[in-house]
């Protein structure tokens, strides 16, 4: 803290623009650390408004959000309000339902609700008396050398603050990171995926969850999907992922029935008729954004954290966590470095814009993934191989779901750890295959057996193949 000859330290004054997940955690750090905090939203006060408006996408709490609330207190409130889901429950086209588990018994992912998390860490920060809270606030300007930043409410009138550090939490769209975007090597890319998503609600059965509750499910169908995570009040909320063209295609009820019938058939009784004739144009498929950008901040006077750094696309349940992970990454900084924003931010950077961007790319790749190779026979045969090495040998080959989800590897080091696994196991894979090949022929030279047996075994086993391929 800064201080003055003429008393007491004077605090310095932390301004957060946005008070969504990111920012109402990021608040909660910064007064724990003792700065004056001012939090400023462009929207109402989430917990007054009849109607929250924003995303609704179910979110999957997992080790690297849980540590960044255990930092502040709030791990265990928010754990008591989720439902764990301890694997992936795979919907075949014909209704058969298969488990693959996320990691070893008792590892498992959180569904929780955005609106409650948000609402939870709003109050939270409410509690420190060095904090305040700015709704309908929108930013208009600021600068980032002298940290002056003008608010305007909806009412037309105007507020000014002055702040020792400006921290940018204010979305995909940030109005903090445009004044990045003039200055001279500011790295930025946005891509927008060719597919969208809309979401269904699949209600109680007699008060009770329609499916088991206590899986993320999943209906993949090779080019798109559909999921289901469980909520509090016995309801599903079920995600359509798809092509915008192939939504488009749909107009009528009677093509909505259809289009369920072929490829999510058991979930028609679950959901109901009525409901989904109606629900599915209700709201129109949304879009998916990925955001790059580098460096995180400028001079000592302004940071991004969250989407407003990173927004990732939603397929590997890390997009909150790794937000929350910027808030305590900062924060170890800041220990490191004893609070000097000038040493603090410019770490901060080289430190988080490598894993922020490895997320991003691993979230691209889920998608894949989650639609199409959890079909694969491979895929569940290297995943069998995969948990069993682990379980063999735990520190040395360690899966990258495990790395991602239960863990606080850094993003980008599990990446690098992946592909040198993926190497050594298919190696060792393909020396074990051939060893049996020629082990096998070996024997065959030895003792060559009666061709006219082995026609009929032969062509079943083809037949077998070529049903594995179809």
């Amino acid at each position: 803290m800064e201080k003055s000859a003429e008393g007491p330290a004077k605090k310095k004054v932390v301004a957060v623009v946005g008070g969504g997940l990111v920012g109402a955690l990021n608040a909660c750090f910064f007064a724990k650390r003792g700065f004056e905090v001012e939090v400023f939203e462009t929207r109402e006060d989430i917990r007054q408004a009849k109607v929250v408006k924003g995303r609704s996408i179910n979110l999957a709490l997992s080790h690297r959000g849980r540590q960044a609330l255990k930092h502040v207190g709030m791990e265990e409130k928010i754990i008591s309000q989720g439902i764990p889901m301890h694997a992936r429950m795979i919907h075949s086209p014909s209704g058969k339902q298969s488990p693959i588990p996320y990691g070893k018994k008792g590892q498992y992912i959180l569904s929780v609700d955005r609106a409650n998390l948000n609402k939870q860490l709003l109050t939270e920060a409410e509690t420190y008396p060095n904090t305040k809270l700015n709704f309908d606030h929108k930013l208009q300007d600021w600068s980032a050398e002298t940290g002056l930043m003008t608010f305007v409410r909806s009412d037309g009138s105007k507020d000014q603050i002055k702040a020792d550090l400006i921290v940018g939490c204010d979305g995909a769209f940030s109005a903090i990171r445009k004044q990045f975007l003039r200055r001279s090597r500011c790295n930025y890319s946005q891509t927008y995926i060719p597919h969208g998503y809309m979401e269904l609600t699949m209600p109680p059965i007699d008060g009770e969850f329609a499916m088991k509750p206590n899986y993320l499910h999943i209906w993949p169908r090779n080019t798109f999907m559909m999921i289901a995570l469980p909520n509090l009040d016995k309801t599903f909320t079920c995600t359509l992922f798809m092509p915008f063209d192939d939504f488009e295609k749909i107009t009528t009820g009677d093509e909505v029935i259809e289009f369920f019938q072929k490829y999510f058939s058991d979930t028609i009784p679950l959901i109901g008729l009525d409901a989904l004739k109606r629900d599915y144009f209700r709201l129109p498929a949304l879009a998916m954004v990925s955001v790059k950008c580098s460096p995180y901040h400028i001079g000592d006077k302004c940071v991004l954290m969250g989407d407003a750094a990173h927004a990732v696309v939603p397929f590997y349940g890390q997009g909150m966590n790794a937000g929350f992970e910027d808030c305590i990454v900062f924060d170890e900084v800041m220990d490191q470095f004893n609070e000097d924003f000038s040493a603090v931010l410019p770490e901060y950077t080289r430190v988080r814009v490598p894993d922020d961007h490895a997320i991003a790319d691993l979230a691209m790749y889920n998608y894949i993934e989650m639609r199409a190779h959890v079909n694969s026979t491979w895929f569940l045969f290297r995943k069998h191989v995969d948990d069993f090495l682990h379980f063999l040998m735990p520190k040395t080959i360690i899966p990258l779901y495990t790395m991602v989800t239960f863990t606080r590897t850094r993003y980008h080091k599990a990446v690098e750890r992946w592909h040198w696994q993926d190497k050594v196991i298919n190696r060792g894979l393909l020396f074990s295959a051939t060893g049996a090949v020629l082990g096998g022929s070996y024997l065959l030279i030895k003792n060559p057996p009666d061709i006219n047996k082995l026609i009929i075994p032969a062509e079943k086993l083809w037949n077998k193949v070529v049903a594995l391929r179809t």
